[in-house]
């Protein structure tokens, strides 16, 4: 061997080492984040023991899995620990398949008796509880307010104060992440099944931070308005940091309803959500892409998309298109339209981005706002919104910096009041 050829190895040797030394240990530091640990798969490492000889009944849907994919249907029957005696199922059912708004039938799954509360009841009857020892909860929320699966945990806590019932909470990652906090707090009189908590429409929070919230704060209440406080246990993730949002988990993203089926989607809906309810362009929804289109037939989405591309939005870009949803607003029409492309940001403020989205399109479509909307649209609206104040600053052309200032009430009193019950860094 030549002394050139000696030297190479030498140094190639030496490169090798030092990487072992110093890349290895700093690359295997970083995943160690990114191997996050649910509630459910914290439970099953614990050999279930929180639950040891009861009778469990378990609020969840297909979406609810182990960090490998195991249903927690399938986890809960094969452990001889406890007892899966009942399931109950939120909205869009157990296969998470139903339509938004649509009632879902109780069912059974392997001989297991399915309760819906998303058909004839959305809160479960005392009756419901016979033989349960512990109601556990696996649910895969999206960070939205108006996502009913806030509603069923906060129905089913109530419930569980009002019957002595231990309440379980296998937290999981906000697919937002958990430092975006945006939009205006939910006002008191505007409370429905798709805003039930005075918390911001964008809330940064997982689902157990979200429930010690609503127990803590004197949330739940009965008939007679007298406060409860439910018998709360969370269980929290390992390894899941704040600033991770959905693709630093390594997690795989299950639908958790029809139009939910990737995280781009959520994202799609923290902007464009609530403007479904108003009718006022097509949101994507009958495309194979929901919540990541909007448009119509006429739409002047160049002018629009440039605008607002110039704005320098972080987490989001803009491309005029063309598309045809297959059904819905506009069914087998071709629409000019937007296309929204994301990428993880925690600068990326969805709600606001949404407000100045409809701004935008407004400079450019004035007569969108000018028609007349039924009753029920603006209700829905302003349940959505949590605040009838957009809504009439639209209709009654206020300036696009007041309709922003709407969309921002309350939001600094609830990033303080959050941070008492954030479980993780």
């Amino acid at each position: 061997m030549n002394t050139s050829a000696f030297v190479l190895k030498i140094r190639n040797l030496f490169i090798l080492i030092l990487t072992y030394l110093l890349v290895i240990p700093i690359y295997s530091q970083f995943t160690s984040y990114t191997s996050v640990k649910t509630g459910l798969d914290v439970l099953i490492e614990k050999n279930f023991e929180p639950l040891k000889g009861k009778k469990v009944a378990l609020l969840t849907n297909f979406a609810g899995r182990t960090r490998d994919g195991k249903s927690s249907v399938d986890v809960f029957q094969n452990t001889n620990v406890c007892s899966l005696i009942k399931i109950f199922t939120p909205e869009h059912g157990f296969y998470t398949t139903v339509p938004a708004g649509e009632s879902v039938s109780d069912d059974k799954i392997a001989d297991i008796p399915v309760i819906s509360l998303y058909g004839s009841k959305r809160k479960p009857l005392a009756s419901d509880f016979n033989n349960c020892d512990a109601i556990v909860v696996d649910l895969q929320d999206i960070g939205i307010r108006s996502y009913t699966y806030i509603s069923t945990v906060f129905k089913m806590m109530e419930a569980c104060a009002e019957n002595n019932k231990q309440l379980i909470i296998l937290d999981r990652p906000n697919p937002l992440g958990g430092l975006i906090v945006d939009g205006n707090v939910l006002e008191k009189g505007k409370e429905s099944f798709i805003g039930i908590i005075p918390v911001t429409y964008i809330h940064g929070c997982t689902l157990g931070e979200l429930a010690n919230m609503i127990n803590n704060e004197g949330w739940l209440t009965t008939d007679s308005s007298k406060k409860l406080e439910c018998n709360l246990t969370v269980i929290k993730m390992e390894n899941w940091k704040r600033w991770m949002q959905w693709e630093d988990t390594g997690l795989q993203w299950f639908p958790t309803s029809p139009h939910i089926q990737s995280v781009d989607a959520i994202r799609g809906s923290a902007v464009l959500g609530i403007w479904g309810e108003l009718s006022l362009f097509s949101i994507g929804i009958g495309t194979t892409m929901p919540f990541q289109y909007c448009g119509a037939p006429g739409f002047n989405s160049d002018e629009i998309t440039g605008e607002l591309n110039n704005m320098n939005l972080y987490g989001v870009n803009l491309y005029p298109t063309k598309y045809r949803p297959f059904y819905g607003m506009y069914n087998n029409k071709d629409c000019n339209g937007i296309l929204l492309k994301f990428s993880p940001s925690n600068l990326f403020m969805p709600y606001r981005f949404g407000i100045r989205l409809v701004l935008t399109i407004r400079k450019f479509h004035p007569d969108y706002f000018k028609k007349s909307y039924s009753n029920q649209s603006q209700s829905m609206f302003i349940k959505a919104t949590g605040t009838e104040g957009i809504l009439k600053g639209l209709l009654e052309n206020k300036n696009d910096d007041e309709i922003i200032s709407l969309a921002e009430n309350g939001l600094e009193s609830f990033i303080a009041l959050r941070k008492k019950y954030l479980l993780y860094d």
